[in-house]
């Protein structure tokens, strides 16, 4: 006869919940561009070193806006939660995941119905909460303003500007430099330049035009050696004629920050 030992139930370990996190940053700029390492670096060791989190990955984004369907990584953010990957995303704030209140609504309610939940660092909120969508449908409202008046004050600046002939931004032209926001003869370029056009004159094609100069040991700008773009860069280039037009683009709104040729909805100067 056999002899039956019962050894007790196995305990049912605890489901640890499936984690991951969402950075975003401005694009093109090297210190954003750092502070999104630190924030990637800091939500993998905060995840991780939570035994009750399983840690899924770290979503990130270098976005000119903070509109959902620009960010790819967003998207798979998205994808993933809707696939049944992801219990709970963590983000910095509410401006980091949205700027625009109903991008922002839409995404958390689409979230909360297949029960993903959003916490929100800065404002340490919960999107499942039982206030969390009445509290974020505020908050979100303001980051929107703000984002509003600063692009309105932005505006105003660069509109100043403009009417004083002063350009905004950008880089350099070759053979000239930026100086106090002024352009400023470089000698040494505007000589190139000038023998750029000097040789285009003369019959040289821009392949040809960039063999000569990369054959004389003529440095560009932004390169290491001259090529077709570079030299039709210069050749397109209206500063060259002694006239400057601004505003010829103007973006379309604080949100999605659209950039568009002006064919006479703003001044140009």
């Amino acid at each position: 006869m056999k002899k039956i030992t019962t050894i007790g139930t196995l305990l049912k370990l605890p489901k640890r919940t499936r984690v991951a996190a969402y950075a975003r940053v401005s694009e093109g700029k090297d210190t954003m561009l750092q502070s999104l390492a630190a924030q990637v670096n800091h939500y993998k060791n905060k995840i991780k070193n939570n035994p009750e989190w399983e840690f899924i990955g770290v979503y990130s984004d270098e976005a000119l806006t903070g509109t959902k369907d620009s960010r790819a990584e967003f998207q798979q953010l998205l994808q993933d939660c809707r696939d049944g990957k992801i219990d709970m995303v963590i983000t910095k704030s509410i401006s980091r995941f949205a700027r625009n209140t109903v991008t922002l609504l839409e995404t958390v309610r689409e979230l909360k119905a297949i029960n993903v939940d959003v916490f929100f660092e800065e404002q340490n909120i919960h999107s499942n909460s039982g206030e969390g969508e009445m509290i974020l449908t505020f908050l979100a409202t303001f980051a929107q303003e703000e984002s509003r008046s600063v692009s309105e004050n932005m505006k105003w600046r660069i509109k100043k500007d403009f009417e004083e002939g002063i350009p905004w931004g950008g880089k350099d032209s070759y053979g000239y430099k930026l100086e106090n926001r002024n352009l400023v003869l470089v000698p040494e370029e505007a000589e190139i330049v000038r023998l750029i056009y000097k040789l285009y004159l003369e019959g040289y094609g821009d392949m040809q035009i960039g063999k000569i100069l990369n054959e004389r040991g003529y440095k560009p700008k932004f390169s290491e050696k001259w090529n077709r773009a570079s030299i039709r860069g210069v050749l397109i280039n209206y500063n060259y004629t002694g006239s400057l037009i601004l505003q010829k683009t103007f973006r379309e709104n604080h949100l999605t920050k659209l950039t568009k040729l002006n064919y006479g909805e703003l001044d140009k100067y």
